[in-house]
C-alpha cells in the first residue's frame, strides 16, 4: 500500500512537470524557447555586462525572422530591445565608441560629408564618439560641425592603384591604428563604408564584443546561394553546405581587441591569397565571412542597420538605421 501511494505521488509530480513544460513552450509563441534567454551563461552576447538579456531584449517583438542564432547570439531588430533600460545602464557605465571610415579619391568628395553629418546626429547619440577618418587628401575633408560629444581624427593614407586594393588594405590600416591609437581611446569600435547615410538612431543596442551585420540581399536566402569564396585554394574558402549567415563587409564592430583580431586574421588571409596570385571573389568581405564562420560573433544586426532601398521595404523593415547610398561606381571608381 505504501509503495502504491509513493508511486502515485511520483506519477503526479511527473505529470505536473510535463504540464508546466508544455505551457511554458506554448506561451513562447515566437518559436524560441525562453529558457535560452533566462539561463545564465548560455547566450553569446557579452554586453551590457551585468545586465541580464531579459532586462533589455524582447525577442517576441519580431515574429517574421529569427532573433537568436544557433550559438545563442541575439539578432537585433527594431523593437526587440528596450532602449530605456540600455540607456540607463550606459549612463551609469559611460563609454566611448569609435567609428572608422575610409574616403579615398572621389569617395571623399561624393560621400564623406553626408556620412559624417548623419553620423553626428544618429550614431550613438548622447555618447562620446571618435570618428577616425582615413583619406588620401586631408585638405578636402569637409568642415562638418560636430556635436559636443564628438571628436574627429584624420589620418592620411596612400592612394592605391585599384579600388579593390583600397578595400583590402583597410584591414591592415585599421589593425595598425587599433594598436597605435584606438585601443587606448575607445571602448567599442565600428568600421563602416563611407557610401552610406544614417537615417535613424543607431544606438547602444548594437554594442558587443563582436558585432556582425546581416547582408540585406541575403538574409532571407538559403546558404547554398551565399556568395562565399568557393575556391579551395583561397584562405577565404567556405565549401557548399557550410556557413551560418552572409555578412556584409560594410559594417562590423566590437571591442577594439576583437576588431584587431578580425582585421589581422582577414589581412593575413588576403596576404596568403596574394602570394598565390589570387583574390577572393568579394575581396575583404569574403575573408570577413570566413572569419565569422570560425569565430562566431556575439551579436548580429538585422538588415535595418545597413539597408538597400533597391530591395524595397518589406514588412519586417520597420526602421532603417543606416542606408546604402546610390552606387555610382562609374563615377567614383576612376582607377585603372
Amino acid at each position: 500500500m505504501t509503495f502504491s501511494r509513493e508511486k502515485t505521488v511520483l506519477l503526479w509530480i511527473s505529470f505536473l512537470v510535463l504540464l508546466s513544460l508544455a505551457l511554458f513552450v506554448y506561451l513562447d509563441r515566437d518559436g524560441t524557447l525562453m529558457w535560452m534567454y533566462n539561463s545564465r551563461h548560455k547566450y553569446a552576447n557579452k554586453e551590457p555586462k551585468g545586465l541580464r538579456l531579459t532586462a533589455w531584449f524582447e525577442p517576441r517583438a519580431e515574429r517574421k525572422n529569427p532573433t537568436l542564432t544557433s550559438w545563442l547570439a541575439p539578432i537585433i531588430w527594431d523593437k526587440t530591445f528596450k532602449k530605456p533600460a540600455l540607456e540607463n545602464y550606459y549612463k551609469k557605465h559611460p563609454i566611448t565608441v569609435g567609428l572608422t571610415v575610409f574616403a579615398i579619391g572621389k569617395y571623399l568628395d561624393k560621400y564623406l560629408n553626408n556620412f559624417l553629418s548623419s553620423a553626428d546626429i544618429f550614431f550613438m547619440a548622447g555618447h562620446k564618439v571618435v570618428f577616425y577618418i582615413m583619406v588620401d587628401n586631408p585638405a578636402k575633408v569637409p568642415a562638418v560641425e560636430l556635436g559636443p560629444l564628438r571628436t574627429m581624427k584624420v589620418f592620411q593614407i596612400s592612394r592605391q592603384r585599384r579600388w579593390q586594393d583600397i578595400s583590402m588594405i583597410r584591414m591592415k590600416v585599421i589593425a595598425d591604428l587599433i594598436e597605435s591609437h584606438i585601443r587606448h581611446e575607445v571602448d567599442f569600435l565600428f568600421c563602416m563604408d563611407v557610401d552610406q547615410i544614417f537615417e535613424d538612431d543607431y544606438g547602444v543596442e548594437a554594442l558587443d564584443e563582436s558585432v556582425a551585420q546581416l547582408h540585406a540581399w541575403f538574409y532571407k536566402k538559403e546558404k547554398e546561394s551565399f556568395t562565399y569564396e568557393r575556391n579551395p585554394e583561397s584562405a577565404a574558402y567556405i565549401p557548399y553546405g557550410e556557413g551560418d549567415y552572409y555578412y556584409h563587409g560594410a559594417v562590423f564592430g566590437g571591442t577594439p581587441m576583437r576588431v584587431l583580431n578580425l582585421t589581422r586574421e582577414c589581412y593575413e588571409g588576403i596576404r596568403r591569397d596574394k602570394r598565390q596570385n589570387y583574390e577572393a571573389v568579394w575581396h575583404d568581405e569574403s575573408h570577413l565571412n570566413k572569419y565569422y564562420l570560425l569565430n562566431k560573433p556575439t551579436k548580429l544586426l538585422s538588415p535595418e542597420y545597413c539597408w538597400d532601398y533597391k530591395i524595397g521595404i518589406p514588412e519586417e523593415i520597420r526602421s532603417v538605421k543606416l542606408a546604402w547610398s546610390p552606387k555610382e561606381y562609374e563615377e567614383v571608381r576612376d582607377y585603372d
